[in-house]
């Protein structure tokens, strides 16, 4: 299929799909009829049978974006947790964190580190880490919510941060490409001190874990959390009974699939980037076969790895019996089916407006027209990449988007710059991607810590706009200071930091006044 320019239709899907999710909390819906909108532009652009093409193009461009080993890795996960979870192992694991972990505090806290330690891979940084943290956060009533906005804003913060991250192998591809860096991975490593958004996402959650300073719809799910109600998403079959527990389950019921799940996906992660091949690119060199490596067919092979463990820890001890493994697998599956069809049409909808509807071309068009100041550069590639992420759901789609377009732009209008404008754009994705409903990593979020969609998306979002609104007076700081780091980080953390204190003070009297 040939691509088409349609100007600002190109971004009307996304919107559509954006719009009719806030409104009518249906995200599949919402999905599909912004797909259907895209298709339904491409079809009368290119002019073909208006009767049969929109459908013929959505399950192309579906079938083409699909990511096989992401949904089988999904569902495969979602049959491990259940696994664990109905040995028991999830329960002793608990038992045994709460004389280790004894507030909300610090369960909050160990969550948050947690999160900092996976940076191989946001995807698996994710799901394991609500995987493994759920038995204790549930113990001192922190709620799903919350525990998937520390979730979402620890794993794509920090992969962009770590430079043997898969995250920094995709930039540097993108970089390349622009040809204006003597080396792509010191231009990764140079920007990540101007990556505003991650920075202080990472700080904001340290701040609201360690003092509690929830606001907005956040603190009204802490609020019901004390009370007992967790906001849990429960599929039809529910979870495993805790009275299903055998009595001969214990820690390492938990703690071995887990761990061999890490270390086999890790490994796998070099085996598929070359760490042990012939390529002297690659072989014995950590970082490099990281960036090269297949990530989630790994993680699909260190999954697998991890039932077969499951497997043979339960059954010869009596655990489980054969057909009860096997059921709780299937049904461990199926809670992962929402997701899954999330994630697929959050593909074809960004497929639709990268392939057919020339949205990088629109966004060229209209940065390139904007004429600003040098100065206002890096502002302005933030909310532009913040946009486009919002809108495509994809934070690495809007890296290949805007890379390739901010670099030369930068070094056009503002060479002195070239390096926090880069930043900006990364920074712009990864605020994007958190706030989209149709984001991958916000879906797995969701997914991980078993919250409800959209109570994720409506929870997390007033702290994204936070951090975001502090990001982007940094941005102009250093557009205008021309790149002075030491004066916007401490002007962004000190704005931070007090605004944080202030909306949570704000909370606190207008509940009081509520309750009065």
């Amino acid at each position: 299929m040939d691509s088409v320019y349609v100007g600002w239709l190109s971004i009307l899907p996304p919107i559509i799909a954006i719009a009719l999710a806030l409104i009518t909390k249906e995200v599949i819906f919402s999905i599909v009829i912004g797909i259907l909108s895209g298709t339904i532009i491409y079809t009368f652009a290119a002019g073909l049978n208006p009767l049969v093409a929109p459908f013929s193009v959505l399950f192309q461009i579906m079938n083409g974006w699909m990511d096989v080993d992401i949904m089988i890795f999904c569902f495969m996960l979602g049959g491990l947790i259940w696994l664990v979870n109905a040995s028991g192992g999830a329960q002793s694991y608990g038992k045994w964190a709460a004389t280790k972990i004894r507030s909300k505090r610090s369960s909050a806290l160990m969550t948050f580190l947690l999160g900092i330690i996976l940076f191989i891979d946001d995807y698996f940084n994710c799901l394991s880490v609500g995987t493994i943290m759920k038995p204790i956060t549930d113990r001192y009533n922190l709620s799903r919510a919350k525990l998937a906005y520390i979730i979402d804003s620890t794993a794509a913060p920090i992969c962009i941060m770590i430079p043997i991250s898969n995250w920094a192998a995709a930039v540097g591809g993108y970089l390349a490409v622009t040809g204006a860096f003597d080396s792509e991975f010191g231009a990764f490593v140079g920007a990540v001190p101007f990556n505003l958004y991650a920075i202080l996402s990472l700080i904001m959650v340290f701040i609201v874990c360690a003092f509690g300073l929830d606001f907005g719809p956040m603190a009204n799910a802490e609020r019901k959390a004390e009370a007992g109600d967790l906001g849990i998403e429960t599929t039809d079959d529910g979870e495993p009974e805790a009275d299903a527990v055998k009595p001969q389950s214990n820690l390492l019921d938990m703690l071995v699939p887990i761990i061999v799940f890490i270390t086999t996906s890790i490994l796998f992660m070099m085996y598929t980037g070359g760490f042990w091949g012939e390529d002297p690119a690659f072989a014995g060199n950590f970082a490099a076969a990281l960036g090269n490596c297949m990530a989630a067919h790994s993680l699909v092979c260190g999954n697998f790895i991890a039932l077969i463990v499951c497997f043979v820890m339960y059954l010869p001890r009596k655990i489980m019996t054969f057909k009860e493994y096997f059921a709780n697998l299937g049904k461990g599956m199926c809670s992962m089916v929402n997701a899954g069809i999330i994630l697929v049409l959050a593909w074809s909808i960004g497929g639709i407006c990268r392939d057919l509807l020339c949205t990088p071309d629109f966004m060229k068009n209209f940065v390139e027209s904007t004429g600003v100041p040098g100065a206002l550069l890096p502002a302005l590639v933030f909310l532009v990449a913040a946009f486009l992420s919002f809108s495509i759901g994809s934070s690495w789609g809007t890296f290949g988007i805007l890379i390739p377009i901010v670099v030369p732009i930068a070094q056009s209008i503002c060479p002195d710059l070239l390096i926090v404008s880069l930043a900006a754009t990364l920074a712009g994705s990864i605020f994007g991607d958190h706030c989209s409903p149709i984001s991958d990593t916000t879906i797995l979020s969701s997914a991980g810590a078993q919250v409800k969609h959209l109570e994720h998306v409506s929870t997390q979002m007033p702290y994204a706009l936070t951090v975001a609104g502090c990001s982007l007076i940094g941005y102009l700081i250093l557009g205008f200071t021309n790149g002075n780091l030491v004066i916007s980080m401490a002007v962004s953390i000190v704005l931070l930091v007090g605004v944080v204190f202030w909306f949570h003070k704000m909370w606190l009297s207008k509940n009081a006044d509520s309750k009065a």
